[in-house]
């Protein structure tokens, strides 16, 4: 499991004029919650980049003010028009205690579907599961050794750890061998064939 560091400062004063200083200052305002604790802090834009421009799951290590704490990110709020990171919820872990998370999926094996002409379609990029952190995983993985074409993978196909517990509807699709359109078009002309051999000759109209 990777493990960003950050530095961040703790915030004491708040509101929306405070706020908004902060980000004139060209920092991002955020909170730490959780087991019973709450610290407003700010941090740099550029510390965060590893752990909001990612596909990956990563905990977060925060300094601040003479306490460490470890989270996982919660929530990010975008501003609407440049995009930049405006807001951001830190989740601290506590020991033992249940936490709900999303994380990634990853494939294992090679499908047929995909050897024989199919493109593999992800449907699904990451599930939500609740588990404790000393379960958490950077990653989970589905295998697609038995993926034919025209079929998917689900939810409940997913190989999950003992102590973790899939919260995403078990029926989801994660990913499917989409037959292409060249593969659809051989089989129709075959089938037409095929019905045309099956068909008997027309009978000749009689004579006048």
């Amino acid at each position: 499991m990777e493990i960003v560091k950050l530095e961040g400062q703790i915030r004491t004063e708040f509101g929306k004029k405070h706020t908004k200083l902060i980000r004139k200052q060209g920092l991002v305002p955020a909170i730490i919650y959780g087991g019973g604790t709450t610290a407003a802090i700010s941090v740099t834009p550029k510390s965060v980049k590893a752990l909001v421009y990612t596909p990956d799951f990563k905990l977060a290590e925060i300094t601040a003010g003479g306490e460490t704490y470890t989270c996982i990110l919660k929530d990010i709020v975008f501003h609407p028009l440049s995009d930049e990171i405006v807001h951001i919820d830190f989740l601290r872990t506590i020991e033992g205690a249940p936490i709900k998370v999303e994380i990634p999926v990853g494939y294992t094996g090679k499908s047929p579907g995909v050897k024989e002409g199919g493109k593999l379609i992800v449907q699904m990029r990451k599930v939500k599961v609740k588990t404790t952190p000393d379960k958490l995983t950077d990653q989970l993985y589905v295998d697609i050794s038995e993926l034919d074409l025209g079929n998917s993978v689900r939810v409940r196909d997913i190989i999950i750890p003992e102590g973790m517990e899939l919260l995403t509807t078990g029926a989801t699709p994660v990913a499917i061998v989409e037959v292409p359109r060249a593969l659809k078009s051989a089989e129709a002309a075959a089938d037409g064939e095929i019905g045309a051999v099956g068909e008997p000759a027309a009978e000749e109209a009689p004579e006048a």
